[in-house]
């Protein structure tokens, strides 16, 4: 899983701290436990060939007998697995040095091998849908063998009014050509192409305002710098805003032709299908979020006055607490700090984190070549996950080994009791075994500190995560939702119309009818940055994880009883339920008010604690809003 953009930390090449040489830690991957060498490798690839050319003789025979369907999707399902092993090692030495030619071409050999998968077993999902349900349930209960399918057979059957015949389906399939290149699109301009304004910046002399830039400039002490910045980088894309708001309708009306020709009531009911969430969870986000909009505007009036007492406006968001960061870290006392924190999920998993620790499943440090940024995968099935790091030393990096170790352990446990056609747990639910990591370390964090300035830091860096997280991720979505729905009602979207629906949202989440920050009419362009518009409601999943993450955290620190056998359940269940189910395993009901509480309570604490600080630190009671 990719760590947010806007929250991973480091660059390839960036100069490494002193303090983190230390060698208690291994500091790169250890890829012989994928292939000994090159050769082993490419021996893998070459016998993977010859499985995949054996699928075919499969075709016809799924419904004969059980036995039959099971050999099929076994035979599926081990050409799946292997081609997740050898992309791992493609993939996992390509982002070790990116400069590297022949670890570039290994990885889109593999690439390429995905896609002749793809095109071969393309007979295997119609052919049973062909079979009567009823039928499919006859095979089921009399072949043991199909056991580790029954999930993804039963998910296919659900579904299957919204397939169609089979000359419609390959219509749909070759729509794909058409029907994809919105996001295409804004990837190019975005990325290379949008001409980027160059602006002086304090020490720095003349710089260029690209995304990664500017998230790094953004938190600059210096507010008139910062105001300069963000007019400066928000205007480009003022200079777009019809072509890029008649790019972003292109890129809704694809959801909206699939959805129609799936016979789905809307876009968002085509969209959460697959995982068969209901509709009423995202109005339901949206719904509970509005319902803590306070505590969002309470923490902003606090801010303010933590910061001056001025009103806060839009660019100050990202200004933090405390200019300096009260101590640096090593990859050793992340190590130390994390097994603390995670002590409270019990042996099983501490016996885990140790491995990934021992067994060099990390990447830790930048250095030329290497992939930017931060991420975890457990394709590998039968090895084990792997984590990329850009280490620098800071509080961000620590927070980052959490996170991305809470995705390398929610794979541990499901590679580990699952099968492997149900190893794979939904991206709706991957977000939860991350930032609940996030949570335990802060709090444990919080518990072994009592210097006020680092207290402040630590709460003012989660409030922070949490704004991001929670709030502005239920605002994506809930413009994200007004924007299809504007179109199924034969509406236009404009750019102008865009900025003017941005816009109201913008200002009603951050209270500035209420004087609470000041919005100014100039970011209604913020749409046009945000490439999750583009994904077909992928960003509400961000909100409801960190939600599920909240909750699943309190009640593990309350010692709420059997909170720990359900959490390890949740991790341990990969995919062989849908994702709202495996979240009740864990105890989290994503379908009433009850983890919305939980943050709420949990909001609050930190809003008192934090307002606290800040008073003794100014030295007087902060006056009322």
């Amino acid at each position: 899983m990719n760590r947010d953009a806007d929250r991973a930390q480091g660059s390839a090449g960036a100069a490494r701290p002193p303090a983190t040489r230390a060698a208690a830690l291994a500091e790169q991957w250890n890829l012989d436990d994928l292939y000994p060498d090159r050769a082993a490798f490419d021996a893998a690839r070459a016998g993977l060939r010859e499985r995949l050319g054996d699928l075919p003789r499969f075709r016809g025979t799924l419904g004969r007998s059980g036995r039959a369907l099971a050999e099929g999707l076994d035979a599926v399902s081990e050409v799946r697995r292997e081609l997740g092993r050898l992309h791992a090692y493609a993939s996992t030495l390509s982002d070790s040095d990116l400069r590297d030619a022949r670890t570039r071409a290994a990885r889109e050999e593999i690439e390429l091998l995905w896609n002749e998968y793809s095109r071969t077993a393309s007979f295997v999902r119609p052919e049973i849908l062909e079979l009567d349900p009823s039928r499919i349930e006859e095979l089921l209960a009399g072949e043991p063998a199909l056991a580790p399918h029954r999930h993804p057979l039963n998910s296919l059957v659900r579904q299957r009014e919204h397939v169609l015949g089979p000359a419609e389906e390959r219509i749909l399939a070759e729509a794909g050509l058409i029907t994809g290149g919105a996001g295409s699109l804004f990837g190019i301009l975005n990325d290379a192409e949008l001409p980027r304004p160059r602006i002086e910046v304090g020490d720095e002399g003349t710089v260029e305002l690209t995304p990664a830039t500017f998230a790094r400039l953004r938190s600059t002490p210096d507010r008139t710098e910062r105001r300069r910045i963000f007019e400066a980088y928000f205007g480009a894309y003022e200079t777009f805003r019809r072509t890029l708001g008649q790019n972003l309708f292109q890129g809704v009306k694809a959801h909206l032709f699939r959805a129609r020709s799936r016979g789905y009531p809307s876009c968002l009911a085509a969209a959460l299908d697959g995982e068969n969430i209901p509709v009423g969870v995202y109005h339901n986000l949206i719904r509970e979020v509005r319902s803590l909009l306070p505590l969002l505007h309470r923490y902003f009036r606090m801010r303010a006055r933590a910061l001056g007492g001025e009103v806060l406006e839009y660019h100050d968001l990202h200004c933090p607490l405390v200019r300096e960061e009260p101590r640096r870290y090593t990859p050793e006392e992340s190590q130390r700090l994390l097994t603390a924190a995670l002590e409270p999920l019990g042996e099983g998993y501490r016996a885990g984190l140790a491995r990934a620790f021992a067994e060099r499943w990390i990447d830790w440090h930048p250095r030329p070549g290497k992939r930017s940024g931060a991420y975890a995968t457990g394709a590998a099935y039968d090895v084990h996950p792997y984590v990329l790091l850009n280490w620098n030393g800071d509080y961000e990096s620590v927070s980052t080994v959490a996170h991305e170790l809470g995705h390398a352990m929610h794979s541990f446990f499901s590679n580990r009791e699952q099968p492997y056609p149900t190893a794979d747990y939904s991206i709706f639910v991957a977000e939860v075994a991350s930032t609940f990591n996030e949570a335990l370390l802060n709090s444990s964090l919080l518990q072994g500190s009592r210097a006020p300035e680092e207290r402040l830091f630590l709460l003012g860096t989660y409030l922070d995560g949490l704004r991001a997280t929670l709030f502005r991720q239920t605002m994506f979505a809930e413009f994200e939702l007004a924007i299809h729905e504007r179109a199924e009602r034969g509406e236009a979207l404009t750019g102008e119309a865009l900025s003017e629906m941005y816009l109201a949202l913008l200002r009603e989440y951050h209270g500035h009818a209420a004087g609470v920050l000041e919005v100014d009419e100039r970011y209604a362009i913020e749409w046009a940055s945000i490439p999750h518009f583009y994904y077909n409601f992928y960003v509400y999943q961000y909100a409801t994880g960190i939600t599920a993450a909240e909750a699943l955290s309190q009640a593990l620190l309350a010692g709420e009883p059997g909170a720990v056998d359900r959490y390890i359940a949740f991790l341990s269940a990969g995919g062989s339920e849908h994702p709202l189910d495996v979240l009740r395993l864990a105890g989290v009901d994503l379908e009433s008010d009850a983890p919305y509480l939980a943050v709420f309570d949990g909001l609050s604490r930190m809003l008192d604690e934090l307002e606290t600080l800040v008073e003794k630190r100014h030295g007087r009671k902060l006056s009322p809003a």
